[in-house]
Formats: C-alpha cells, sequence, structure tokens
C-alpha cells in the first residue's frame, strides 16, 4: 500500500469555507491517468491537482488537472491554488518569485508575491483570447437558464463562446437578480447548441450590475459535462470574461489590469478573482487571473 499526501485549499478567497475547493497532491508519480482520475471522483471538488516532475526544460514541474469526470488542459483555480500548497510545503519558497507550471496548453507563468516568509497572492497567465461569431439566439440562451428572453436581452450584450485554453459560452444577464435566479436546463441547453452549432462547454452567466461589493461582474457558472453542478469560482472563465469585456468596451482599457469577478455567492462560497487583461491599441497583449488561497487542511490518501 503506498500513501499519498494532499493538501486541501479554499481558493480565491482570503477565508476558510469560502471560494473554491481544491485537493493538490504534492507528488503524484506512480500515478496513473486514469488513477488520478478516480481520486479526483473520490474527492469529489471541482478539481483534484497532482504535482509531477517537469516534461518541458522551459518548466519547474508538472500540473495535471481533473474534474470528477475528465483531464482538463488548464484551470484557474488549481493553478492559484498549487502555488499556495507548494509554498506552504516549502517546496516553492520567498525567494521566487515566479514558478512555471507545465499545463496542458503548455508552460504557464504565476507570478508570487510574498509577505512575511508567507504566500498571499498569485497571478497565473493565460493563453490569449479565441473569440467565436456572437450568437443571435437570446431566447435560447435564456431559455438554457430558465430565465425570459429579456433577461439576456436587457444585458445589451452579446453571448459569445471564448476561449483562454478552455472554451465557455459567455450570456450577459441584465440584473444580479437574474444571475441568482437562473437554473441550468440541460435539455434546451442542448437543443440551443445543436442549433447555434457550438461544441459543450460550460456556461458562464454574468451581470455588470454594480453592488456595494464594487465588483466588475458578479457571476456564476455551470458545468455539468464534466461532473461540477455549480462551480463556486472559474479562473478559466475569469481570464475569457476579461477579454470579453474589452472587446465589448465594458471596462476601457485603462481599467482593464483592475478587474474583479465576483462569483459563488448564490452557493454560499463568495470568490474574488481579479482579472488583468493587457491592451495596445486595440489588440489584447496578455491575461492574467489572480488570487488569495488559505489552507484549510491535509490528509493523506492509501492506494
Amino acid at each position: 500500500m503506498r500513501s499519498y499526501r494532499y493538501l486541501h485549499l479554499d481558493v480565491f478567497t482570503d477565508r476558510l469555507f469560502g471560494g473554491n475547493q481544491l485537493a493538490v497532491f504534492l507528488d503524484g508519480r506512480g500515478l496513473s491517468p486514469d488513477t488520478m482520475q478516480s481520486i479526483a471522483r473520490e474527492m469529489n471538488f471541482s478539481e483534484t491537482a497532482f504535482v509531477l516532475p517537469p516534461d518541458h526544460p522551459e518548466t519547474d514541474m508538472r500540473v495535471r488537472i481533473f474534474t470528477p469526470r475528465a483531464e482538463l488542459p488548464m484551470a484557474g483555480h488549481p493553478t492559484i491554488g498549487t502555488a499556495f500548497a507548494l509554498a506552504r510545503a516549502g517546496v516553492v519558497g520567498p525567494d521566487r518569485d515566479r514558478v512555471v507550471f507545465g499545463l496542458g496548453v503548455g508552460p504557464t507563468p504565476v507570478a508570487l508575491t510574498w509577505k512575511d516568509g508567507d504566500l498571499t497572492f498569485a497571478w497565473m497567465t493565460q493563453p490569449k483570447p479565441v473569440f467565436g461569431q456572437p450568437l443571435p439566439d437570446l431566447a435560447g440562451a435564456a431559455g438554457s437558464l430558465a430565465l425570459p428572453a429579456t433577461a439576456v436581452a436587457g444585458a445589451g450584450l452579446p453571448v459569445q463562446v471564448i476561449s483562454c485554453g478552455v472554451p465557455l459560452l459567455f450570456v450577459p444577464l441584465a440584473t444580479r437578480r437574474a444571475v441568482d435566479n437562473a437554473v441550468f436546463q440541460e435539455a434546451a441547453y442542448e437543443k440551443f447548441r445543436e442549433a447555434a452549432r457550438f461544441e459543450n462547454c460550460s456556461v458562464f452567466l454574468f451581470s455588470k450590475e454594480p453592488g456595494q461589493d464594487k465588483a466588475t461582474v458578479y457571476s456564476r457558472c455551470f458545468a455539468p459535462q464534466f461532473g461540477i453542478p455549480e462551480d463556486p469560482a472559474t479562473g478559466g472563465a475569469s481570464g475569457p470574461l476579461g477579454c470579453y469585456l474589452v472587446r465589448h468596451n465594458v471596462v476601457t482599457p485603462e481599467r482593464a489590469g483592475g478587474m474583479l469577478n465576483l462569483q459563488g455567492v448564490r452557493m454560499g462560497r463568495p470568490s474574488h478573482v481579479h482579472i488583468a487583461i493587457g491592451v495596445t491599441g486595440t489588440e489584447i497583449t496578455s491575461v492574467r487571473v489572480g488570487g488569495e488561497s488559505v489552507v484549510a487542511g491535509e490528509g493523506t490518501l492509501y492506494l
């Protein structure tokens, strides 16, 4: 019987029981991909990460990320959370202001901020965005969320698939109340998706309606195809979200470096995902997503 140590973190939060839960296995050597998938299903968090020796000369280590149903080429909260786990374990220390993970999308830099020997913040760099064409059937998008068509049409923004490594369907809503009232309708979504001819992907709904929290957007994310009925914080969506907001003039280039996605409130797990988009003229030149994490506990899995 072999033992595998893991850390349990809450990511995109500065306090316990908020943010998105994550398990990080600090040494995944000897685990097959099928076993990693079984472990992720057993942990039953949105994602589980496994740290492995580097397999690329430009990286410090390989990190594989699994949802309960599938491996992902990249994801935000596992990347940020893994950096905090490695800092807690002493693998990465205050002498480092940067670490490079080998993800499925390639080498992924993570910038590290320290205070009094503790890691306090991490920024991951994501691939530049790939924009799909706006989808004209706003009523179909609304119906996928059990909402009236006016909930989408009232936002005055397009429904669109965008990817910074993993494609997501972005559905803007007029109000925060509409975001809270949404209920994912699988049959209606499949009908809408097949008519619009885009691949099955997670649905990210958001509103730019202001609130007392000063967030740029208020959001939720449904990812049932990955075994995640709802995700409390989606860093892989927050990069393309920031690109969407810049592309459609919701946020000016001058403010693109300081956006905040507030997610998970409806689940009772508020998450604060920071977004920084670099813009030169009309071109998006860089995509970064950052946040904090706290260690909730640790354990040992026996195989």
